[in-house]
């Protein structure tokens, strides 16, 4: 029996001239599929199952193994593809829902989180290190690791002159409360980027990009988000690594 499906390629790995991919949907979150014979030169799949190809996909099973009969593009995002340092920075959001999401769990919103995260990436009119920063923690926070904002961890404050974020318990303390209790591990936030984290993890998808960031501003929400994800993750990521060395 087949199946048709909208997803976007997280992932490829060549096998003897066939083609592992690692796709996104909104139905089933991550499938593993097989696109035989897609690494050949006359291979009418090879485009559309490219990594950070948005397709429809025709699949069905044989043998245990969930195979791609068809693909269709429908989005190849050939402005990224054409940008190194764009690409790299997808290639980021590409392993980030591969390593966090999970097999046949829904995923709308991690689906669309990332095609929307592409289109502005490939348009430009967001800043790289605003997506990025947003990216990070919004993928968090729907995969189960959604930082507590609302106030200050002993005494529920919920804004004041300091306050600071601590990427390990993923809560945040303000400054009379920090100088009382010592604790270890905060990173100092600004008004403006504690806004910016609120609006971030709590707005609904349709306002999700709505708000800018600039300056130093954009600078500290990317090192907090990036440590924060690198806390609940523990591990590293060698897309991050090649993004870095790209900018």
């Amino acid at each position: 029996m087949r199946a048709t499906i909208d997803g976007i390629v997280l992932r490829g790995r060549a096998l003897e001239g066939n083609r592992v991919l690692t796709i996104l949907t909104a139905e089933k979150g991550l499938i593993t599929a097989f696109a035989n014979r897609a690494n050949t030169v006359r291979s009418g799949l090879a485009a559309s199952t490219e990594v950070l190809s948005y397709s429809r996909f025709v699949l069905f099973s044989h043998r245990g193994r969930t195979v791609a009969d068809k693909a269709d593009a429908n989005r190849i995002f050939f402005g990224i593809r054409q940008d190194f340092g764009k690409l790299c920075l997808a290639s980021y959001f590409a392993q980030l829902s591969a390593e966090l999401l999970t097999t046949d769990e829904p995923a709308p919103e991690p689906l669309r989180l990332l095609l929307n995260a592409l289109h502005y990436l490939e348009d430009g009119s967001r800043d790289q290190r605003l997506l990025k920063g947003l990216y990070e923690l919004r993928l968090l926070t729907l995969t189960g690791f959604m930082p507590d904002l609302v106030g200050c961890r002993f005494c529920s404050e919920y804004e004041s002159a300091e306050m600071y974020f601590f990427p390990r318990e993923g809560d945040i303390v303000c400054g009379e409360c920090f100088r009382e209790n010592s604790p270890t591990g905060g990173l100092n936030l600004s008004a403006g980027v504690l806004a910016a984290m609120r609006h971030i993890i709590y707005s609904p998808p349709e306002r999700l990009f709505s708000f800018t960031l600039g300056g130093s501003a954009l600078d500290e929400l990317v090192r907090v988000s990036e440590q924060y994800l690198l806390s609940k993750a523990e591990r590293s990521f060698s897309a991050l690594d090649l993004y870095k060395n790209s900018c």
